[in-house]
């Protein structure tokens, strides 16, 4: 069900919208670290819920809620909006004056197609290696340099347009609207948050000022108007969960009243027919746009692909065979009669004369079994950075975990441990059953890991090397007592309400809401002790 035009006994002209019609494209989930409330998988439940089809994502700063995000709402067949909030530096990315550049501007970034899907991880790259001053920034320069495929929302109220607009600047805000425009063309819109309408529960005159300077702007410079919600959390029973959580990232107490608060905006995932009830009468375009958006941006991103550079081997090689020659020299030197030198001097033939049969079936083996699953490759570049790590003199770990279990990886010196003498597994490494990259964890001397970067950098480029991020959640315990904290519950009440909480069974932390329900002694004192249920 689209649009549909009624009209009135009075001839007055009324837009009915459907809910399907209305997009969220500006909201928050946890990864905007101690702002941002919502989880993924209820954003996604949330949106089916009330009756819509596509979504975005648009965390601080960050994509690392990208692909977690994209593969929930496709499962779910919610259509997948992919964003960002970026920060905009004042002046340049590359200005640090504390007098000047303390300040940065919000801008929404939304991924059009998979063009726009690359820029946009470009931006944030650059931001977090170049413009990183308090926080990941770009500029306008980054902006005009890879514009393409990207979607602009003009941003909140921390935004260039809005921080101009609060103080009356309207020639500065319309000068930098114009820029936008300029870039972007039908790729910008003007955004009018909700929390800015007369008729919101909650409405901010700062943000109803700004949006009406933005219809001014909409009407002069013939730039489509388009609305937002800015969504932190998705319920608005969650607001009072969101300000605890305000207080943790801020150190502060709830009961200051002087602390960070956003306790007076409605920031949830608003119904949509509150959205349409408040704005179809007078912005049904600017409501429409939502969707129009959403139906602009198509990404899809191809997952479950084995994405690793290729090894450069000697002239007269692959990647297979020039493996298969390493690891038989490695194994004549590590179960046979030759030396290290002399063993590099082999053939493949020559080599398995020196080694004893019950070691070559199991190298056969995993080798057929490394091979069948692509990862040739993947061996090669491992064991080269270590061995030119070691060949400088910097201290590697022998090997732990699954890795390990590896005749393969013992031959060619990524571990230091005989697999065959304490009768590892290589099947807890690598199972052709069950289709996953190899899991190798190497220890590397802390003082010189970054000149091992650097070497695999210089090799195959900066574009292909990259550190993996790990997530901190806060586990239940530390949840308690950050709570605790900020509600300013007496430490030993706090710590002794964080004790009753269960440990972690096989290294797994048990969420919060399951232990309450599960465990007695917790239960008890959760249905009993209003301190524990506040």
């Amino acid at each position: 069900m689209g649009e549909q035009t009624d009209t009135t006994p009075a001839g007055i002209v009324a837009t009915t919208l459907d809910t399907s019609q209305y997009v969220h494209l500006h909201n928050h989930t946890h990864h905007s670290l101690l702002d941002g409330l919502t989880k993924i998988p209820g954003l996604i439940d949330r949106v089916k819920e009330l009756g819509m089809e596509a979504v975005g994502i648009t965390d601080h700063g960050t994509m690392s809620g990208v692909l977690e995000f994209y593969k929930t709402a496709k499962n779910a067949d919610i259509k997948p909006v992919l964003g960002m909030e970026a920060y905009v530096a004042a002046r340049s990315r590359h200005d640090r004056d504390p007098q000047k550049d303390k300040a940065r501007y919000h801008l929404t970034v939304l991924a059009m197609d998979n063009t726009g899907y690359k820029n946009l991880m470009r931006l944030s790259t650059i931001a977090n290696l170049e413009g990183m001053y308090y926080k990941p920034r770009i500029d306008h320069e980054l902006l005009e340099e890879y514009g393409e495929g990207l979607i602009i929302l003009s941003g909140c109220a921390s935004s260039e347009l809005g921080e101009n607009l609060r103080v009356d600047n309207y020639e500065e805000a319309k000068s930098i609207a114009k820029w936008y425009k300029s870039i972007f063309g039908d790729r910008y819109y003007l955004e009018l948050q909700d929390h800015g309408h007369p008729h919101s529960s909650t409405a901010w005159d700062v943000q109803s000022k700004i949006n009406d300077y933005l219809e001014k702007l909409a009407e002069e410079l013939d730039i489509p108007m388009v609305i937002t919600s800015d969504g932190h959390y998705l319920s608005h029973d969650d607001q009072d969960t969101h300000e605890i959580l305000l207080c943790v990232g801020t150190g502060a107490y709830l009961s200051d009243e002087k602390r960070m608060s956003l306790k007076d905006f409605e920031l949830h995932v608003t119904d949509p027919k509150e959205i349409i009830e408040r704005w179809g009468a007078s912005h049904p375009e600017a409501i429409a746009n939502t969707k129009r958006i959403a139906d602009r941006c198509n990404v899809d991103i191809e997952l479950g692909k084995i994405l690793i550079p290729t090894f450069p081997t000697p002239k007269g090689h692959n990647e297979k065979t020039y493996l298969d020659l390493l690891v038989y020299r490695g194994l004549a030197w590590r179960y046979g009669d030759v030396t290290e030198e002399e063993a590099e001097s082999l053939s493949i033939e020559e080599a398995r004369k020196h080694t004893p049969k019950e070691v070559l079936e199991r190298a056969d083996y995993e080798l057929g079994v490394i091979d069948g699953m692509g990862f040739n490759g993947y061996f090669l570049i491992v064991q080269d950075f270590i061995n030119w790590g070691k060949n400088q003199g910097i201290i590697f770990g022998p090997g732990r975990g699954s890795a390990a279990g590896s005749i393969v990886s013992y031959a060619i010196r990524i571990t230091e441990l005989d697999p065959l003498k304490y009768d590892l597994l290589f099947e807890r490494f690598l199972n052709p059953d069950r289709i996953s990259m190899p899991d190798v964890d190497i220890d590397i001397r802390d003082t010189r890991r970054n000149e091992v970067i650097q070497y695999c950098t210089d090799k195959y480029g900066a574009e292909r090397v990259a550190n993996i991020v790990t997530f901190g959640t806060m586990a239940a315990r530390a949840a308690v007592r950050d709570v605790a904290r900020v509600l300013q519950v007496p430490y030993g009440e706090s710590d002794r309400l964080a004790k009753l909480v269960p440990q972690p069974v096989q290294g797994r932390h048990i969420p919060l809401a399951k232990s309450v329900v599960d465990d007695p002694d917790l239960k008890r004192e959760y249905e009993t002790n209003q301190t524990a249920k506040t």
